[in-house]
């Protein structure tokens, strides 16, 4: 009877040891279809508490499985990401060369969601693992762009309207006329490049000319010169002749120097009037270069002005930085490899009332048309105001609901946060926001992923001298951003910099 006792005791104690081994670890989450015909995926939600990613198209959640994130040490950051490249075969270049299938890059220092191994509970080195098949399954179903939300909690989008939402109502008639706009404009940017070329051409060779004729007036200059100097020579010679025959001899030798000396300076007047007019010629044709290279890149831009314009915006507001960010992806690739280049042209201050208290980090996403606009939704994943407050606190500038409202499409986005954009977010990036009082041990302990040195972006016309109008310009490559944010009822804190003391050790 003490026996059995005893081992009852035995198979009761097991379960609890093993829950206490388990401890931290996530509820059990299976993989999951949602019981309907499933759209495109319009954003996907990783819950690092839950170890779960959900994906969701316009009328709710199609996929969900189990995830592995980032370990204690190599977190994966809490934050917004947007996948900006996608590898189906891909091989780590940070990890002995480890297989990561149906690779959906985040961001460009090495995190992304990828088929492996999953034991339950947090494992990575900073990347989130989803099952071997259902990886295989999502990596056709997803594109470039596609918002990746990474959140500490349990979150999903819930319906959402607001006055600033409604305020990026399109224009039936505007998005009617856009790609007609786009075509016309991209007719005038061949045009203007075509042009500009012709007048790149003829100011080279005008250029050429005008060499040419500077080296013979040089020379002239030379010859006249030289002529005037043996004149000169005689004059003096016939002022120190002290007899008849030396003054014969002089005023013989001024004679015949004369006409040499005549016909010098003849020979360079006349040069000088026939090059006055190609030396003006040259630089008319240099000034009409510079004037066609300017209607060039102005056509480029307004051909990508056209053609982004139906394209998915999104913007982001940043507490941190007090500026609002639009970008949209020209679906061009990168110059220098991997990924697409995402058009930035839209960088200015925005008004946020009582700008030193907290906001949150909101994610509005237009998910479909609807009779008289658009149809949203809003998730939040880190607390401050409520997402309805955090939208009345803002101004957002006139010109740019201008600019973007009238032909406003489904996909487009806008994200409110207290934090700066992360030092992730370059040309080849949509926007990459961290929670800084998150672990972020997965993200800082990678290298950035642009270099210091310069690097080329992407200006408003594209990449390139014949690439459809796109012209490189360099910048430098983003640094992380330091931007006091006041901790909710404690000490402020700088992104990157420990937000509680088992962080200590952890830096930019």
């Amino acid at each position: 009877m003490l026996a059995m006792m005893a081992t009852t005791a035995v198979i009761l104690a097991a379960p609890e040891a093993g829950a206490a081994a388990r401890q931290g670890r996530a509820a059990q989450t299976f993989e999951a279809k949602a019981p309907r015909e499933a759209g495109e995926p319009i954003m996907a939600i990783v819950s690092l508490k839950s170890q779960k990613v959900t994906f969701y198209d316009a009328d709710g959640w199609i996929l969900r499985a189990p995830v592995s994130s980032g370990t204690t040490g190599r977190e994966t950051p809490a934050g917004v990401f947007a996948v900006v490249e996608k590898d189906k075969d891909h091989h780590s270049t940070m990890y002995d060369d480890a297989w990561m299938p149906n690779m959906q890059r985040i961001t460009w220092n090495g995190l992304a969601l990828h088929g492996g191994p999953l034991p339950g509970y947090a494992a990575s080195h900073g990347c989130v693992r989803m099952p071997y098949e259902f990886a295989e399954d999502l990596f056709e179903k997803t594109r470039i762009g596609m918002r990746v939300i990474i959140s500490p909690d349990d979150e999903a989008p819930v319906d959402f309207s607001h006055p600033v939402l409604a305020l990026l109502t399109p224009k039936p008639a505007a998005l009617a006329a856009a790609p007609v706009r786009a075509d016309a404009a991209a007719r005038e940017a061949e045009e203007a490049t075509q042009a500009a070329d012709e007048a790149k051409r003829a100011a080279a060779t005008a250029a050429r000319e005008t060499t040419s004729l500077n080296a013979s007036l040089r020379k002239l200059e030379q010859i006249k010169t030289r002529a005037a100097a043996e004149l000169a020579f005689a004059d003096k010679a016939i002022a120190r002749a002290r007899t008849e025959q030396a003054t014969v001899k002089a005023e013989l030798l001024k004679e015949k120097i004369a006409p040499k000396a005549e016909e010098a300076t003849a020979q360079l007047e006349a040069a000088k009037a026939d090059g006055k007019a190609k030396l003006e010629a040259a630089a008319a044709a240099k000034d009409a270069a510079k004037a066609a290279a300017v209607k060039k890149a102005d056509a480029a831009k307004a051909a990508t002005d056209a053609r982004l314009a139906v394209e998915p915006f999104s913007i982001y507001i940043s507490r941190a930085t007090q500026k609002l960010y639009v970008r949209r992806d020209t679906h061009k690739p990168a110059p220098d490899g991997g990924g697409e280049v995402f058009d930035s042209s839209i960088e200015v201050p925005v008004t946020i009332r009582d700008p030193d208290r907290p906001i949150g980090t909101h994610v509005f996403t237009a998910v479909a048309r609807t009779d008289t606009g658009l149809r949203w939704t809003e998730v939040t994943i880190d607390k401050g105001d409520d997402a309805k407050d955090a939208l009345d606190r803002i101004t957002i500038p006139q010109d740019v609901l201008d600019r973007l409202a009238p032909t406003a499409v489904p996909r487009s986005s806008i994200i409110v946060s207290d934090e700066p954009l992360s030092s992730e977010t370059n040309y080849r990036t949509e926007f990459v926001a961290v929670l800084s009082d998150q672990p972020q041990g997965g993200f800082i302990t990678r290298k950035p992923s642009m270099p210091s040195a310069d690097v080329a972006v992407a200006s408003e016309g594209g990449w390139g001298d014949n690439g459809g109008g796109f012209f490189p310009f360099f910048q430098r490559s983003p640094e992380p951003q330091r931007y006091l944010i006041p901790r909710r009822g404690g000490q402020g804190y700088y992104p990157g910099q420990q937000a509680y003391p088992a962080q200590q050790g952890w830096g930019w």
